[in-house]
């Protein structure tokens, strides 16, 4: 049986333009009179998917999901312009007040994660609380792990190592992450479909302890793909726009905020490591390792746990 909570649909939803390029897909559901938390989509490039509604009590959250810049259903898609960290922090405040929320819970996954602590070490003042699923603290060791050679993953993984390296020559696989950004923001269409794909397929073979079907298919869809595979790459280019360890060093701004870490044990993309560094800069947060489990909030138990998670911090906020 699922650990979800039931199917719901938004009452709301609408476009909020936050720059002259780029306007925002936002959308509620849930009670309009509940505990305000918003919903942090991983990447960055992917969007947000109806069953991301299914984490929270809707009798009790007022829930709000949007699309980040240049992902989803926000308009341009895949665009790089003004695309960053800091515009991303910015539009999660501009949506604050958009919807006139004082506090919100911030709930994200991986990427989710990352944009969480940036936007709480920036506002804790508007944060009543946090639950973080696959930490990822975009150091440059944490990007050289998944996607550089010679850091380990491709020894977990050799045969789709072999189908992630294949769109870029051997001349150019001393940095991958460079090689793909050059294909994936040329002019070459047919470079660019075959960098996107085999760069998000990479992630999407990688997600869960034993192979997901609906994951792959999510990642291997090429409108999809392109925005991953765009997006992450500009973004890891310049390593998220953080300092190295920024969110480690900038932890003391979010001591006070309840909060749970959950994290499973085999994540491969995100290994253990980052959740535990956070715990230990965030000893307030609960920490739960999920046995069992890989990277993606579809496995089963971290669900359950993610679910566990916003009840309690129901009770914690209560």
């Amino acid at each position: 049986m699922s650990a979800l909570y039931p199917p719901i649909h938004e009452y709301r939803h609408f476009y909020l333009q936050v720059d002259d390029t780029h306007e925002i897909y936002i959308e509620e559901c849930g009670n309009p009179h509940g505990v305000p938390v918003v919903f942090l989509h991983g990447g960055p490039g992917s969007g947000c998917e109806p069953w991301h509604r299914q984490f929270f009590d809707p009798t009790r959250y007022r829930i709000v999901l949007f699309d980040q810049r240049g992902c989803g259903r926000s308009r341009p898609h895949a665009s790089l312009v003004n695309n960053t960290t800091w515009d991303l922090v910015s539009d999660m405040e501009l949506i604050r007040e958009a919807l006139g929320i004082d506090q919100w819970a911030l709930f994200g996954g991986s990427w989710g994660s990352t944009l969480a602590l940036a936007y709480a070490q920036q506002y804790p003042a508007h944060v009543s609380g946090m639950i973080l699923r696959g930490i990822f603290l975009c150091r440059q060791r944490d990007i050289d792990w998944f996607y550089e050679q010679g850091h380990g993953i491709e020894r977990i993984y050799p045969d789709y190592w072999q189908d992630y390296l294949a769109p870029i020559p051997e001349a150019e696989r001393g940095n991958m992450v460079a090689a793909y950004y050059q294909r994936l923001t040329g002019e070459n269409e047919i470079a660019r479909m075959q960098a996107a794909k085999a760069w998000s397929v990479w992630e999407g073979r990688t997600a869960n302890l034993q192979p997901k079907e609906s994951v792959l298919a999510h990642f291997s869809d090429p409108y999809t793909a392109m925005s991953v595979a765009r997006i992450e790459a500009h973004y890891f280019t310049h390593q998220g726009f953080f300092d190295d360890d920024q969110l480690i060093r900038d932890a003391q701004r979010i001591a006070h905020l309840p909060g749970s870490i959950i994290h499973g044990r085999y994540d491969m993309i995100c290994p253990l490591e980052q959740a535990l560094a956070l715990h230990e800069a965030w000893p307030n947060a609960d920490f739960h390792i999920i046995p069992g489990c890989g990277h993606a909030a579809s496995e089963a138990l971290i669900q359950q746990a993610l679910v566990e998670a916003t009840e309690a911090l129901l009770e914690k906020l209560a």
